[in-house]
């Protein structure tokens, strides 16, 4: 039997998380998250952190020798050649954490969690594509809330994905994460049930 892979993705800030959660204590579906990975990638003494440094110099670290992320995130979502470099030294390192957890896994239904699934070329690890949406408006307004960013700070991110209407344009499925909780949890419950049922 062909194990059924969900892609999880969406814009940044539109819920994935909320919907994640769900998906992993409702229906306990394992969860394999690639930002967990990316981490994993730059971590202290990697190979993928050591070419970092070396490109953009010892004050991206910090003192302790963990990755400046704000300091990081400053270049790269300002320079989009930038951005490129250092995806292309992870993507490949993400990729394969997914392959690797994908063939030891016993279970029948695994969730990816990709919020660069489209960006990063990572479609054909899944066999089904989930799209978290909201508006544009909700997701800048929650971003700025959640991350502490100036209004250019929140754009400059968002502008570094593919629009949310594009992801949503090419999705299975679309969870509209634009009204209440219970709303999108409706929406997810719906989708598991109609599969669960053919």
């Amino acid at each position: 039997m062909t194990k059924r892979l969900i892609g999880l993705t969406g814009g940044i800030a539109t819920g994935k998380s909320t919907v994640t959660n769900y998906l992993a204590t409702v229906y306990n579906l394992p969860i394999l998250d690639a930002d967990i990975y990316a981490r994993d990638a730059v971590s202290v003494g990697s190979l993928i952190i050591t070419q970092i440094s070396q490109r953009y110099g010892q004050e991206i670290l910090l003192s302790d020798g963990n990755l400046n992320r704000s300091k990081l995130g400053e270049i790269i979502f300002n320079q989009p050649e930038e951005r490129y470099w250092v995806e292309n030294l992870i993507h490949p390192y993400v990729r394969n954490c997914f392959s690797q957890a994908i063939n030891e896994s016993s279970a029948n239904t695994l969730v990816l969690v990709i919020p660069l699934l489209f960006e990063a070329g990572l479609e054909n690890l899944v066999n089904e594509i989930w799209v978290v949406f909201c508006s544009p408006e909700q997701q800048q307004e929650r971003l700025i809330q959640r991350n502490h960013l100036t209004t250019e700070q929140a754009v400059a991110r968002i502008n570094s994905q593919l629009s949310i209407a594009e992801k949503a344009a090419r999705a299975d499925v679309v969870l509209n994460n634009s009204s209440t909780l219970e709303s999108l949890l409706q929406q997810i419950d719906l989708v598991m049930k109609s599969v669960y049922t053919q």
